[in-house]
């Protein structure tokens, strides 16, 4: 199981076509630190309906979006 699984579930039973999560809510939904393994595991999202959007470095925060 991904390390990630939780955000994905979270990101799915949302809804939103769009949703914008900062660093330390995907944190506190996930129960593991955002890494830059992140840029790997975020392929495994489109399993549950949405990608990745943006990464903003400078606002913290990954936007993302249903597919």
């Amino acid at each position: 199981m991904s390390k990630y699984a939780p955000l994905w579930r979270y990101i799915a039973s949302d809804g939103r076509d769009k949703i914008k999560l900062s660093f330390a809510e995907i944190e506190d939904i996930a129960g593991v630190s955002i890494d830059h393994s992140f840029l790997t595991y975020k392929k495994e999202l489109t399993a549950y309906g949405y990608k990745v959007a943006k990464i903003s470095m400078k606002e913290k925060a990954v936007a993302f979006e249903k597919l």
